[in-house]
């Protein structure tokens, strides 16, 4: 049946529920209340004063109705409870006069004044309620009213066979789960608390196992590559390339490439997750892998997000590997045509070693001779369908994906179990901590006064504006050309400052990050285009206005620009607002811990603003709430896949439905 057959969804509620992301019946049936309220009538003798209560009694006067000049409306009428008789005042709900009828029964949620012996209503209930109820509260838009959204899906849930069972028997069993309809219908209907309860476990569980059966079955398919090369990196050829790097690596580095060599020398294809925070050195793991697997004969390709972070990668590389005779080229949208059918010429003939670039080498006529290694940085800003096609352009391909998207680790095992996991945590040596520190935009003389401080020494800064135009509000400071304004103003025109941002073309910001890089400008002035990929070591301070409007994830990429040599750096945020995500930033520079805190102040949803999978947005579980529910589902779903796949696959079709799908996709 089609949502449109519904009884009461007519062509306005219909659009209204696609607007609320409901498409079909199955949508709305699962379309789950965020909350409850709870409703247990009391006896007014009961009532501690300047409490909530809910009373329910009888309308034992005629209401009477008056406008006021500071307020809509007032509405006062007297109330007969079961004991005794209170005064009942009722602000700005001038449509409930009609409606209050003398000695019509009813129940009134409001704060009771005992002196008074007055109650201030803020909802009024129609329909009597004499015990304790609890009524589901859900998300709803100007098409779709509350009673119509019940009404709606209580008669979807009467309908015939509009609930599957998915979980294979033996789990309903095992954990013994009600059957999905029950907990749907209890969901929305709550029944009692222990009811509840079980039904809230079931379908968290159902959510999750569905999930965690994906991630599993897609790292047992990313894997299996028929007849896969083995590349046999010995332990003199790895220590040979880490002699190269003019700094020693860090414990972690040093694992990482351990367990890279690892996978070089598997049958399986490598699908590994270098999983770093801002400045602690994932790129030099990049950089080694792809030398070693040059080393044995393979072609190696970096897809960057951005023409800036591409070029730094290839920059570096060549700065960093002078001795090398390697041939490492850089393909991206700016690159000539001419230059472009050489490089097109070198992939396919080998004389290429190292292709780095940005989606330009996603290409059609993109061929590689014998591509053996993909690095994918900032993957998440890829869908995965961009990554698949740079993995099928060689057929023993190994892939790596690089994020400076710090996540705690059980999380990352969970939402990342289709990769294996290196985390680099330590930062290089020498490196300090950045001071971070906030402050009221009525103190920006002081910020400017270290701003200017670290000028004179002959550093850099960045400044950082949440908009391009003043689109939103005039009172703040928030658009690029006030902000610089303000800043030559403080400063006396004595610094050259540049303005960055997602407008400007490209060859424009290449201009102004170019200027900047080489000294030529003292302060950079941007919006967000700088979290990711511009890598200046003589910046020492980020000035960040507005910044209660960034996220934890952006505001830590935003301080990585800074710190990223052996001098002290500076990150001061400009704010009005006292955030708990300011008081994190001041607090901490470690990104994972930061990530701890930005799951807990959001939710996993959209950790670090990232979604890594379609489906990462649950109905009713919580990652971080339910970790021991997620992680047991992780078992679960893994023993489903390794024991006789194919006849579970027969006995419960869903799952057969989810491969299909998954298999469609990828």
């Amino acid at each position: 049946m089609e949502l449109k057959d519904i009884k009461g969804v007519g062509p306005k509620t219909l659009i209204g529920l696609n607007e609320l992301g409901i498409n079909s019946v199955n949508d709305l049936v699962r379309y789950y209340p965020y909350r409850y309220n709870i409703y247990k009538p009391i006896n007014v003798t009961d009532i501690i004063d300047d409490s909530v209560v809910t009373v329910t009694g009888s309308v034992v006067s005629k209401p009477t109705f008056f406008r006021s000049s500071k307020i809509k409306s007032i509405i006062r009428f007297r109330f007969q409870t079961a004991n005794s008789i209170i005064n009942v005042v009722l602000f700005n709900q001038p449509y409930l006069s009609k409606l209050l009828t003398l000695n019509r029964t009813i129940t009134l949620v409001g704060k009771y004044e005992v002196l008074k012996n007055t109650l201030v209503v803020n909802k009024v209930l129609m329909e009597p309620i004499y015990n304790t109820s609890i009524e589901p509260v859900y998300h709803t838009n100007s098409d779709v009213k509350r009673a119509t959204l019940i009404k709606c899906i209580n008669a979807s849930l009467l309908l015939e066979n509009i609930i599957k069972e998915t979980l294979p028997d033996y789990i309903n069993q095992k954990y013994e789960f009600l059957d999905t309809l029950s907990a749907i219908k209890c969901i929305h209907n709550p029944i009692n608390t222990e009811t509840y309860k079980k039904s809230l476990i079931k379908l968290k569980y159902e959510e999750l196992f569905d999930f965690m059966f994906k991630i599993n079955l897609l790292k047992f398919k990313n894997q299996i590559v028929d007849n896969f090369a083995v590349k046999n990196i010995t332990k003199e050829m790895l220590d040979e390339v880490i002699s190269l790097v003019p700094f020693t690596l860090t414990n972690d580095q040093l694992d990482t490439m351990n367990e890279i060599v690892e996978d070089f020398n598997n049958l399986k294809r490598m699908n590994r997750l270098v999983l770093g925070d801002v400045g602690s050195g994932k790129t030099i793991v990049a950089f080694l892998s792809m030398i070693l697997n040059s080393k044995v004969g393979y072609q190696s390709a970096m897809l960057a997000p951005t023409e800036v972070l591409a070029i730094q990668h290839f920059e570096n590389f060549k700065n960093t590997f002078k001795s090398l005779n390697m041939n490492v080229s850089l393909l991206t949208g700016s690159t000539s045509r001419e230059e472009k059918n050489n490089i097109l010429n070198g992939l396919k003939t080998g004389e290429i070693d190292i292709l780095i670039g940005t989606h330009a080498i996603l290409e059609d006529k993109v061929e590689f001779k014998n591509l053996g290694l993909v690095v994918t940085d900032e993957q998440h800003r890829f869908g995965v369908n961009q990554r698949n096609v740079l993995k099928n352009k060689g057929r023993f391909v190994d892939v790596m994906y690089m994020s400076a998207t710090p996540i705690p680790r059980t999380y990352a095992l969970t939402i990342y179990g289709d990769m294996d996991i290196s985390l680099i945590k330590e930062k290089p040596a020498g490196r300090k901590e950045i001071v971070t520190k906030a402050y009221k935009f009525n103190q920006i003389d002081k910020v400017v006064s270290i701003l200017e401080e670290e000028l004179k020494n002959g550093h850099q800064a960045y400044v950082v504006a949440p908009l391009i135009d003043d689109e939103e509000e005039t009172s703040e400071l928030n658009d690029l050309k006030r902000i610089k304004s303000i800043l030559e103003e403080y400063l006396s025109n004595k610094y050259k400052i540049d303005i960055l941002h997602g407008k400007m073309k490209s060859v424009d910001k290449d201009k102004v990050i170019n200027n900047f890089k080489d000294g030529k400008s003292n302060i950079l002035l941007s919006t967000t285009v700088i979290e990711v990929g511009v890598d200046v070591k003589n910046a020492t301070c980020i000035v960040i206005f507005n910044a209660e409007r960034f996220g934890l994830a952006t505001l830590h990429q935003l301080r990585g620009r800074v710190g990223r040599n052996e001098l002290e750096s500076k990150c001061l945020l400009l704010s009005d607002k006292e955030t708990d995500r300011l008081k994190v930033m001041e607090e901490s520079n470690d990104g994972f811990y930061i990530s701890e805190q930005d799951l807990k102040l959001r939710g996993s949803g959209d950790l670090f603003g990232v979604r890594q999978h379609g489906d990462m947005v649950f109905k009713i579980a919580n990652i971080f709430k339910d970790q021991k529910i997620l992680l047991q589902c992780k078992k679960d779903s893994e023993e489903f896949i390794n024991n006789n796949i194919e006849t579970n696959f027969r006995e419960y079709p869903h799952y057969k439905e989810v491969v299909e799908e998954l298999l469609n996709s990828h």
